[in-house]
């Protein structure tokens, strides 16, 4: 290609957005002129490499913003150390068909039995199959919704929150919550048109109090409990 074209083959793409069209057009087209390969083909597979390439990114970015303390997944989950959880439930919950259906989950038991990881591996699942995830704890998110509500926009955080397709929240019932800190994340649970992933230690549940899992099951039915 002589260079007024390519500079001008270079300047559009970038002007289209087409960064990997852009890297890697030269190299694609030796191989396909060395393989035999005609042009409508030639044009797939940069096609099919900028596109697995914003799949790619598009996934880091869910990942980076739903802000999980750690990146776990199922494959490095020890399933043989704890024999009484179901891994069958777990696997198809990985499918994340749950969120299509707008169902919840609550994964229950004592500390160290793994419910943190699961949490986080269905997160990101879930981000990987192109659904919204948000991580945080439940005293964090009380925390947030308090700070909003003094500074009046509570509404706002409130949406937020409404539009990730995955909410995950941890460690419901290890820190008590005050009565309006309660209330406050009742509100949010029940307004959600989506999911709650919670986790709860089973030895700290408290069955009066909103901040055990009566609340989330008060706030939103679920379909699935996760035992460990």
């Amino acid at each position: 290609m002589t260079e007024l074209p390519q500079l001008l083959l270079d300047h559009h793409l970038k002007t289209l957005k087409l960064p990997t069209f852009l890297r890697e057009y030269d190299k694609v087209a030796r191989q396909c002129a060395a393989d035999g390969v005609d042009h409508p083909r030639y044009l797939l597979r940069l096609a099919e490499l900028e596109l697995m390439e914003r799949e790619r990114r598009a996934t880091e970015r869910r990942i980076r913003e739903a802000r999980f303390p750690a990146v776990k997944s199922l494959d490095t989950f020890d399933f043989a150390v704890i024999p009484s959880l179901n891994k069958m439930l777990v696997l198809e919950l990985s499918r994340c068909e749950y969120i299509v259906r707008r169902e919840n989950v609550i994964a229950l038991g004592n500390s160290g039995t793994g419910k943190s990881h699961i949490g986080l591996a269905l997160g990101l699942a879930a981000c990987q199959r192109g659904f919204t995830v948000g991580f945080t704890t439940a005293a964090g998110l009380v925390h947030q919704l308090l700070e909003a509500r003094d500074e009046r926009r509570l509404l706002k955080l409130q949406q937020q929150l409404q539009s990730c397709k995955l909410l995950i929240v941890d460690e419901l019932g290890y820190v008590p919550l005050s009565s309006m800190g309660g209330e406050l994340l009742f509100e949010t649970f029940r307004h959600r048109p989506t999911h709650c992933v919670g986790r709860f230690r089973s030895d700290r549940m408290d069955p009066g109090k909103r901040t055990a899992p009566s609340l989330a099951r008060a706030g939103c039915s679920y379909s699935a409990a996760v035992a460990t």
